[in-house]
């Protein structure tokens, strides 16, 4: 499959668990609700968040234009670097598909409702990780396996230069 067709169905999907289960959360709980899964550990609890990460810039009254900017930018930027993309970087190519459909994903809720949902609430005692979303996971194992995959060509890098 080629890099346009793998990042296509990536993006995809990813769009479409990520709305999914934004719309279910919406439709079936209430602003607040949680619900416990794995007691002492993982709610989901229903919140919307105005900001970016950790509720950054939640307060400013130009966040909404700013985010919504800030995210095609991000999203055209992926674009051309996919473009310019050797074939067999694949998990590079597969990395940036999952964070386009993240940033995408939040921009359609930005777009949609002036905010994003949040809804996976993980804990330990009295200690919260800020809730997220499918697509903010996406965001973040795309930016891993991004740096893995950084890592991973340097080291081919070095092999190559001490041959």
């Amino acid at each position: 499959m080629g890099r346009w067709k793998i990042f296509g169905v990536i993006v995809v999907l990813g769009l479409v668990v990520d709305q999914a289960t934004k719309l279910y959360i919406h439709a079936s709980m209430g602003l607040y609700q949680s619900i416990p899964v794995i007691k002492g550990f993982f709610n989901i609890t229903y919140l919307r968040n105005r900001g970016a990460a950790f509720s950054f810039l939640s307060e400013a009254s130009w966040r909404l234009p700013f985010f919504i900017v800030v995210t095609l930018v991000a999203c055209c930027a992926i674009l051309v670097v996919l473009k310019k993309m050797r074939h067999e970087q694949r998990m590079a190519q597969a990395a940036l598909a999952m964070i386009f459909s993240g940033a995408a994903g939040n921009l359609i809720d930005r777009v949609r409702i002036g905010e994003v949902i949040d809804f996976l609430d993980v804990y330990w005692k009295s200690y919260h990780w800020p809730a997220f979303n499918v697509a903010d996971s996406l965001i973040c194992v795309g930016v891993a396996l991004t740096a893995l995959e950084l890592f991973r060509e340097e080291r081919r890098e070095q092999r190559r230069t001490h041959v």
